[in-house]
């Protein structure tokens, strides 16, 4: 009723009489009456907080930012991709590993950096989210794998799994449907299949759908192939027994490092192949290769990436049929 104040106990607070709360005549309050009054500051202020922050549906008052990077967009131009169509979303998982004398740990987050924007315009419609740059590199304790060498980072399966699991689900809960999974790394794929497939049984009666896409890590492989068309032999002076010199492999000559691999990265930095320290140490070059000069591997980076964009497109067109 109007100008009637009703009173309800705070199911948190003991029982109390009015009594207990002020005396007749004077109305002196009680410790209670100050805990109720400290409550309805807290829920003031709370209250007159949450006003004034920006709801998820405010309107974007500038214009659109353009980067595939969602990391360098803001949530309006995230959503407003979205509510616009682009909804797929490619998750790339690199590593930090050991990679030879004169490559840097991250080699695979660096080639991601280089591949992944040529991949989401091949896709079309495509976002790309934060490069997974931590995954399984090797038994931590004791240490095996690539975890024997200094600065490898590596992560459980099941904390991997775990990660991709969350990254998938934060992005289906914003509007994505095609989600994307890819590796860079060898040690990645199992973990990526795992949990597509688990996501995909969960998500069975809805639209959105987990694409761990295989190919782009195991179609011409280190793109060796490709590599060779374009004039490029690379040797191992000493193969394992009974295999050839010139096999496709990511370990030659003692090393865990490749053409494929460092063209890409120089598309980045120069730096991260230690190209200055290599070039005044006359070791400039790779398996028998010579890689100088370094625009010109460079722009073999280049298209590399391309070449290996036009690969995932394909898998994704075929994942997409195959899963709907």
């Amino acid at each position: 009723m109007p100008g009637v104040v009703h009173w309800q106990r705070l199911s948190f607070l003991p029982a109390v009489t009015w009594e207990e709360w002020a005396t007749v005549g004077r109305c002196t309050i009680r410790a209670p009456m100050r805990a109720i009054a400290a409550i309805l500051v807290v829920f003031v202020s709370v209250t007159v907080a949450a006003q004034d922050r920006q709801p998820p549906d405010a309107p974007r008052p500038i214009a659109m930012g353009d980067s595939l990077w969602a990391e360098e967009l803001t949530f309006m131009e995230v959503r407003d991709r979205v509510r616009g169509g682009t909804t797929t979303i490619i998750v790339g998982t690199g590593g930090v590993e050991q990679n030879g004398p004169y490559v840097a740990g991250g080699k695979h987050n660096y080639v991601l950096q280089t591949v992944l924007p040529p991949i989401a315009r091949a896709v079309g419609n495509a976002l790309i989210a934060p490069i997974v740059k931590f995954v399984p590199e090797g038994r931590i304790e004791p240490q095996d794998g690539h975890m024997r060498y200094a600065g490898t980072i590596s992560l459980e399966d099941a904390t991997f799994d775990a990660l991709l699991t969350d990254i998938c689900r934060s992005y289906k809960a914003h509007g994505f449907i095609d989600i994307i999974l890819l590796g860079d790394s060898g040690g990645n794929q199992a973990g990526m299949e795992r949990v597509a497939n688990a996501l995909n049984r969960r998500w069975a009666s809805e639209r959105a759908r987990v694409h761990y896409l295989r190919e782009y890590y195991t179609e011409d492989q280190w793109s060796d192939g490709f590599l060779r068309s374009q004039g490029i032999t690379q040797i191992d002076r000493n193969p394992p027994a009974g295999q050839a010199a010139d096999r496709p492999s990511d370990w030659r000559n003692g090393i865990h490092d490749d053409i494929y691999y460092e063209a890409q990265i120089a598309v980045q930095d120069p730096k991260l192949i230690r190209t200055a320290e290599r070039q005044k140490a006359g070791l400039f070059t790779l398996h028998g290769v010579d890689l100088a000069p370094v625009e010109k591997l460079v722009d073999l980076g280049r298209r590399l990436a391309e070449y290996r964009a036009q690969i995932t497109a394909r898998a994704f067109d075929a994942s997409k049929k195959r899963l709907r």
